[in-house]
């Protein structure tokens, strides 16, 4: 008798899997494309490229010995466990004008192809919300590890391509009053001084991140904290007033801030010439 009871339990738990799979066969079929067959690259109706970073681990921070390495940049490892998406480039005033509008905040300075500056940690929270709102994707600012990892590109040096810098691999020195190193070979290029380049000026990472060291800063998600204090963290909170991580330098100084491991930071409500972001789209 009991056999039997066992084999019909059998039987209804195998016939309510079948119902189940049958019903949801969408959702697991929509589920496994997530996880095993990602795009390597998603372009959006209004030109904003996002290139796939897979999970790994890497060291953040800066060793000892690297120049002009500052106190807050203690090496350590990080874990990267989740697949996302990083945009290729900073977002341009042609890309902030197709989501908030023509009005923008203040006289901004170059084309419609350069980076969006003078917006605050706030109005970067305003844009992804209007993104979100369209049900095509989720989005975000990069958290620091994440925006590290992918400005490493998988390299160890001070700058993706090496130890060494000059002004033909990155935006930085263009500025008149404080930083002029740069300002003749720019402008043998056609670009105007006390202003970033156009994305896709100089040469990208090994994994095809534009301007990722100079040009201008970039938000972060992250409150700025020592890495010894980063477990104390509240967590991720948009309406926070702490000051928030700001990465890559920009075009306004010296080379020193376009470090990979190069920190920095700011009100969230302060609004820069020379700072602006790039978005993650989740993977999942």
């Amino acid at each position: 008798m009991d056999s039997i009871l066992i084999f019909r339990l059998k039987k209804i738990v195998q016939l309510f899997f079948v119902f189940s799979v049958a019903c949801g066969l969408f959702e697991i079929s929509s589920s496994f494309n997530t996880a095993w067959a990602l795009d390597d690259k998603i372009t959006t109706p209004i030109g904003m490229e996002f290139i796939l970073v897979q999970p790994g681990s890497f060291m953040m921070g800066s060793p000892e010995t690297e120049p002009f390495r500052d106190t807050d940049e203690r090496q350590h490892k990080v874990e990267i466990t989740t697949a996302f998406y990083l945009q290729a480039t900073e977002v341009t005033v042609e890309q902030w004008e197709a989501v908030m509008g023509k009005k923008m905040f203040g006289r901004k300075k170059g084309d419609q192809t350069s980076p969006v500056t003078r917006v605050s940690f706030f109005d970067c929270q305003n844009f992804i919300k209007k993104l979100n709102k369209q049900n095509k994707g989720k989005y975000r600012l990069p958290s620091e590890a994440e925006w590290e990892y992918a400005a490493r590109s998988g390299t160890t040096t001070a700058y993706s391509w090496g130890n060494d810098i000059d002004c033909s691999k990155a935006m930085y020195g263009n500025n008149t009053r404080t930083n002029q190193e740069c300002i003749p070979f720019y402008k043998s290029l056609n670009l105007k001084p006390d202003e970033a380049a156009p994305v896709k000026t100089f040469k990208p990472s090994p994994w095809g991140f534009y301007d990722m060291h100079g040009n201008v800063w970039e938000w972060c998600s992250d409150e700025y904290r020592p890495y010894k204090d980063l477990s104390t963290s509240s967590g991720y909170d948009t309406n926070k007033q702490e000051s928030r991580v700001r990465r890559g330098g920009s075009f306004y100084k010296y080379s020193k801030f376009l470090r990979s491991a190069n920190r920095t930071y700011a009100h969230p409500g302060a609004k820069f010439q020379t700072t602006g972001f790039r978005l993650v789209l989740e993977a999942n």
